[in-house]
């Protein structure tokens, strides 16, 4: 396993700098630093309260946790969020309630992931066929026939 710095600006005393519940975790735990109720069907970007420098080559995804979504269905609306290695603003979380009652986000909740992978440049080329496979063409539930 690769491992490298990411420098990280804290921007508010409340924020929490990420890091992993178990050694062998692939994902860093991100923290509100506000308390916010979030209704339902509503989104709100909760704010971390960090901006990360993440290194060019590789790139941020921003993950759901587990149990916020399957115990009171708050996740985010756009899973996995991407972070490219050139932003450099807080990061926010876009969670999304889609439960039937209000979600109370505190200030410290772990309230998403973040993997760092490995972002590859490629070069597409412009073709009129494709090498077959098992596969071919077949999706969207093709394997459960």
């Amino acid at each position: 396993m690769k491992k490298f710095d990411i420098k990280i600006k804290v921007l508010n005393e409340d924020a929490v700098i990420p890091k992993k519940q178990h050694e062998s975790d692939a994902g860093y735990d991100l923290h509100s630093t506000e308390q916010y109720r979030l209704k339902p069907n509503e989104i709100y970007k909760v704010k971390t309260g960090i901006a990360i420098e993440i290194p060019k080559g590789y790139a941020g995804l921003v993950l759901p946790r587990s149990g916020l979504s399957s115990k009171y269905g708050v996740t985010l609306i756009n899973s996995p969020g991407l972070i490219d290695s050139g932003y450099r603003g807080e990061l926010l979380v876009p969670l999304i309630n889609h439960s039937k009652i209000e979600y109370e986000i505190s200030i410290s909740e772990r309230i998403a992931q973040l993997v760092i992978i490995e972002a590859m440049n490629v070069d597409f080329k412009s073709s009129t066929d494709l090498d077959k496979s098992d596969r071919n063409e077949k999706g969207f539930g093709s394997t459960d026939e």
